[in-house]
């Protein structure tokens, strides 16, 4: 049977602490969890990106932990996209 619970992970990136600081892990979770941290992020028109294979990777990281070197490359696409989300809507 497919688990087709919502699951959702929150990262957060300090841009002010200097660049040798990975992202961290802030919030995760599935079912009721995940929608609240969805629609927490909607309230705060902060950026969901649907990435079903990373938030399982995320979920096996514990809050308030940075990623690890092995999730850099994906989590950097994340950003990447979101900024450039940004960008757009700055014109």
């Amino acid at each position: 049977m497919k688990n087709d619970r919502k699951k959702a992970a929150a990262l957060q990136y300090d841009q002010e602490r200097n660049r040798k600081y990975a992202p961290t892990v802030k919030a995760v979770g599935h079912g009721l969890i995940a929608e609240n941290i969805i629609e927490k992020a909607k309230e705060n028109d902060i950026p969901i990106v649907e990435d079903p294979t990373l938030v399982e990777l995320l979920a096996q990281l514990n809050i308030n932990e940075t990623i690890p070197p092995e999730l850099y490359e994906a989590v950097a696409e994340v950003f990447a996209f979101i900024y450039q989300l940004d960008q757009e809507m700055k014109r």
